[in-house]
């Protein structure tokens, strides 16, 4: 930032302090919700505040399908288990996820509930009962889609600050992308480090908006 701009700074800082406390509230709860929206747009884009592009997400390993047909009864200890047949599926972790016949979509079941395994009859193998296929779609698909939403970035002000941020499980996950820290992909998995992409920070415009806002709302007094 400029030495001229940080004096303008300065000097819209000392406009706010000349304001009531209920109109300064009202005043930056305005320019709260103003940056929210830019914020969450600059994320949509894929952007950090400097306007570099968010690191990109790690390739994934590819799902190997198992190549021949299982059928097992599901779960163990239920008097009417019932009857699972999977043409393609892949073991993961405790779970075996695959393209279950019955109910035509993919599913997962935990192996270890399994209650028998059952023969498949050669004629069964070569059944059709879809493919399993990786959702790479989602993967495609811009990140933290659901992170900068209203319902996790929030924004909000008292008659001091103004604040934007993120709530609950939502702000420990965004402190992770912020921070380039370490974290669990998933519970009980081995702690990876994660690029740092700036979720939050105020680009040079959103500074040039919060001062526009703060002169036109003293002008129109």
């Amino acid at each position: 930032m400029s030495d001229d701009f940080a004096a303008i700074e300065q000097l819209a800082g000392n406009l706010l302090q000349s304001l009531s406390g209920p109109e300064r509230r009202s005043l930056l709860r305005k320019l709260a919700r103003a940056l929210r929206a830019t914020q969450s747009e600059r994320i949509g884009r894929q952007q950090n505040p400097d306007g570099s592009s968010f690191a990109p997400r790690h390739p994934r390993r590819e799902l190997r399908p198992g190549n021949y047909a299982v059928k097992f009864l599901y779960p163990k200890g239920d008097a009417n288990p019932r009857l699972v047949f999977m043409k393609s599926w892949v073991r993961q972790g405790p779970l075996i996820t695959g393209f279950d016949a019955e109910a035509g979509a993919i599913r997962s079941f935990f192996w270890d509930k399994i209650a028998r395994w059952l023969p498949v009859e050669p004629e069964d193998q070569n059944k059709n009962a879809g493919r399993l296929r990786r959702r790479g779609n989602l993967r495609r698909q811009a990140m933290f889609r659901k992170l900068r939403s209203g319902r996790f970035l929030r924004a909000d002000a008292t008659d001091s600050e103004a604040w934007i941020g993120f709530t609950g499980r939502a702000s420990e996950i965004a402190s992770v992308h912020q921070d380039g820290a370490m974290d669990a992909p998933k519970q009980g998995g081995r702690q990876v480090r994660y690029a740092q992409r700036g979720l939050l920070g105020l680009t040079e415009r959103e500074r040039g908006l919060a001062i526009d806002m703060l002169l036109d709302h003293v002008a129109g007094r």
